[in-house]
């Protein structure tokens, strides 16, 4: 991935946190076409739109921010990472979520807790007790 409208400081960081994440150069599809709004004769005769598939996880990403197709492949790269992140962080927080569930419902209810749902519990049955039949006496 060479472009010579992104620094080779940016780059590097960009690789260095695809490493970080796993992801390789090789997981991932791209393909130009062309793009469409703002930019004149350039993006309607000139593929800039940068699509990016990653194939393990099945995110697919679309920039078409400027009319350079090398900085749309950084800029499409970088959302892509951003992408995954965010999804593996939403699956972490997901299962700390449901292992946090599950220690609050094995707890031991308090004292006073207890106190209150049998009184509850007590107060309720006191009320179904008047809607029993009335035996005829």
């Amino acid at each position: 991935m060479s472009t010579s409208e992104v620094s080779t400081d940016k780059q590097t960081q960009l690789a260095q946190r695809m490493a970080s994440l796993g992801v390789r150069e090789t997981d991932i599809e791209e393909s130009f076409v062309r793009s469409g709004g703002h930019g004149g004769q350039n993006v309607n005769k000139v593929a800039t739109c940068v699509m990016l598939l990653h194939r393990p996880s099945g995110v697919q990403v679309k920039c078409q921010e400027t009319r350079q197709q090398g900085l749309n492949r950084f800029l499409a790269r970088k959302l892509l990472l951003d992408k995954i992140e965010s999804m593996r962080k939403e699956r972490l927080a997901a299962e700390r979520a449901k292992v946090e569930k599950a220690r609050r419902q094995k707890r031991r209810r308090s004292r006073g807790a207890k106190e209150r749902m049998l009184a509850n519990k007590s107060r309720h049955s006191a009320k179904k007790e008047f809607r029993k039949r009335v035996s005829p006496e």
